[in-house]
């Protein structure tokens, strides 16, 4: 992973210069303040994940499986994660998003009745598989 890091340095960097570029040439604030704040967020996206790669091979003790020239495919076998394979929460809280969507169209009220069921359906989505006192 320590090369989509550097993958999303590189942009930050190719913004940079096309940012300069951009301002020189036309001296527009709008397009230059867009490719600064791209500079930034490609920044920020290749920072995360070089501190979180840094991290992983800390737990690890070495290298990801990903970053070893000497790995074999087989190293990344195993268990990715846990996906629930019939949530009903995600097909709610897109609908609920859509409402909101509608709302700015139809009434500032569809806009508030939306934004209470997507703030249920994040619940209801995080919750999910919660097994304590308030477990559902």
């Amino acid at each position: 992973m320590r090369v989509q890091a550097f993958m999303f340095y590189g942009c930050a960097v190719f913004f940079l210069a096309t940012d300069i570029v951009y301002w020189l040439w036309s001296g527009d604030w709008t397009g230059t303040t867009a490719l600064a704040l791209s500079i930034g967020l490609a920044g920020l996206i290749g920072f995360y994940i070089h501190f979180t790669v840094r991290r992983l091979e800390k737990a690890n003790d070495g290298p990801l499986y990903e970053d070893d020239p000497e790995g074999d495919i087989a190293d990344a076998a195993g268990e990715l994660g846990f996906f629930s394979p019939h949530s009903w929460w995600p097909l709610f809280l897109g609908l609920s998003a859509a409402t909101v969507a509608l709302g700015v169209i139809f009434g500032w009220w569809m806009v508030l009745l939306g934004a209470a069921a997507v703030i249920m359906s994040s619940i209801g989505l995080v919750f999910e598989y919660y097994r304590g006192h308030f477990a559902h």
